[in-house]
């Protein structure tokens, strides 16, 4: 079941590295302009399993900027599917913004509901309420958290070569780390660069579903929030530019901008071996670069 050309994902290297260091990045980004990098990859599987059960609607959740809301729904309309959004926020429902607009665009139901209740969205009664609404459907949790979404994941994992010593990607639910380590080799190190405030809690997440021998090959940062998920500071969206001009790869500021920052800070730090091989996950996600459009140079 594909509908990507995955000869669209390439390896590029970069012309603009201090240190001397080897870094490249693998372009998911180019696989689909709105099913884009990682989000394919965690749902296909979980599209696979709603067909084979025969259920044709997918639920899911997010916030009102999501990738993955976004991407559930141009995915369930290529496969003749419904879909429904559960959306964080009922503030978000007064004014759609233009991710919420492209959602309803391609057929998706969007379902507000207050910060408060969005906590419960794993709770039994939340989403039998949600069945109760929408009929019979196959949930696929926030980010596409779910086994699925892991496994889907592994597929990243083995389009990186064992050449490489350091691997870097974004991390927002943990899914797309999980896969990717169970598909590195030992002597390769993950890093993973969260986007948000406090975002060290996804360490917990992540070694749930990894066996103990990954652990010590995996660490997670959390400083290059730039003031929370979705926020933004000048010098961020200044980097993004910069790098754009040298690199002519647009990075989009919820994830791999914040991850490119970070990595290029550590490059500032001496925190990699002179020897070190370092390739960089971009994981698509574009669109979320809607609202700084009028700031950036591409």
């Amino acid at each position: 079941m594909d509908i990507m050309d995955e000869h669209k994902v390439v390896i590029q290297q970069l012309k603009n590295v201090p240190n001397f260091l080897s870094i490249d990045i693998l372009r998911l980004d180019l696989l689909h302009s709105i099913i884009s990098g990682n989000k394919w990859y965690k749902l296909r599987p979980n599209i696979e399993a709603a067909k084979k059960a025969k259920i044709f609607t997918i639920l899911t959740f997010g916030g009102a900027f999501s990738n993955h809301l976004i991407a559930t729904a141009a995915a369930a309309t290529q496969f003749g599917l419904q879909s429904v959004g559960v959306v964080r926020g009922l503030d978000a429902e007064t004014t759609l913004n233009p991710t919420l607009e492209a959602c309803k665009h391609y057929g998706m139901k969007l379902h507000f509901v207050s910060r408060e209740d969005y906590r419960k969205k794993e709770s039994h009664e939340f989403l039998m309420n949600l069945q109760n609404l929408y009929g019979k459907a196959f949930i696929i949790p926030e980010g596409g958290a779910n086994e699925n979404g892991r496994l889907g994941a592994e597929d990243i994992g083995k389009l990186i070569p064992h050449s490489y010593s350091h691997v870097c990607v974004s991390v927002g639910s943990g899914t797309s780390a999980v896969g990717i380590l169970r598909q590195l080799s030992l002597e390769q190190q993950l890093l993973g660069f969260a986007p948000m405030k406090r975002g060290k809690y996804l360490e917990s997440v992540i070694s749930q579903h990894l066996l103990p021998k990954f652990l010590p090959n995996f660490q997670l940062f959390d400083q290059w929030h730039f003031g929370g998920f979705g926020h933004w500071k000048p010098e961020l969206l200044d980097f993004m530019n910069r790098f754009y001009l040298f690199e002519t790869i647009p990075l989009d500021m919820v994830y791999t901008a914040k991850m490119m920052f970070g990595v290029f800070d550590l490059i500032q730090q001496n925190y990699f071996p002179k020897k070190a091989k370092i390739l960089c996950v971009h994981t698509g996600g574009l669109q979320g670069n809607t609202s700084i459009r009028s700031f950036l140079c591409y």
